[in-house]
């Protein structure tokens, strides 16, 4: 029976992937992503409803628009595809509330943070309609299961630090470092992870950020005055924090010790 539900849970996650994509086409662009059908971006050919079958209509489709002919994507059936993986090693081994409410409130978050990294890798912004959303999604489940100190700390936390160097940054060097995005991410990520997991998740992201950024600057595949997406980072030692906490704990006790 657990089987069943896992299929369930895998065309489920291809069904929501496939809204995913929806939100990365539109949100950057302030479209309206609930009333309006999806069309072909090149042609503007309103899809029909087997165009939009996950995965399935793009192999039958082989990567085409069925108007013009012109090229789809990758990214729609690579979206669909990660999201039902994610959503099938989410769901669990057993059914009850528990897992259920647990499932659902980590498959979103999931949803969230990918629709972040992948809007931030493409725009460079991280859309405040996200960052409310998962806000208000880690304020209800604070509520009940952390103290308020630990919440509420994590939050100012997460919000203040990043504001107040960047502030300072900008003054100094009338640069600004950080985008509101990104500030606007540590802080709400801090209301779920703390005050030392948020601080964690600063130190982390920017190792990674100058790790990866280094050998791209020293073969001038950047430019060092480029603007380089940092949510990206920031999402990724999120991803190891929510999901891999062990793995985390691992990496932090060989930086620490």
């Amino acid at each position: 029976m657990i089987l069943l539900y896992k299929i369930y849970a895998f065309i489920f996650g291809a069904m929501v992937g496939s809204f995913l994509n929806v939100l990365i086409l539109r949100l950057p662009k302030g479209e309206k992503f609930f009333v309006d059908r999806s069309r072909c971006p090149k042609c503007g050919f309103q899809l029909k409803w087997y165009h939009n079958i996950p995965i399935i209509s793009y192999i039958l489709l082989r990567g085409k628009c069925a108007s013009c002919k012109s090229r789809i994507s990758l990214q729609y059936p690579v979206i669909e595809l990660l999201t039902a993986v994610i959503s099938l090693l989410l769901f669990g081994n057993e059914i009850s509330l528990h897992t259920t409410t647990s499932y659902l409130f980590f498959f979103t978050i999931a949803c969230c943070l990918l629709v972040h990294f992948v809007i931030d890798i493409r725009h460079q912004i991280l859309p405040d309609s996200i960052n409310i959303y998962l806000g208000v999604i880690f304020f209800i489940h604070a509520i009940f299961f952390f103290p308020i100190q630990h919440w509420l700390l994590g939050g100012i936390i997460g919000f203040a630090i990043p504001y107040l160097i960047t502030f300072v940054f900008y003054k100094l060097r009338g640069v600004v470092g950080l985008g509101g995005g990104d500030i606007k991410l540590f802080g709400v990520l801090g209301i779920y992870l703390g005050p030392l997991g948020i601080i964690h998740n600063m130190l982390f992201a920017c190792v990674f950020g100058s790790v990866l950024m280094l050998p791209l600057l020293i073969f001038k595949i950047i430019k060092r005055d480029q603007a380089i997406a940092f949510g990206p980072f920031i999402i990724l030692v999120a991803v190891m924090q929510i999901f891999l906490p062990n793995i985390f704990k691992m990496m932090l006790g060989v930086v620490l010790f």
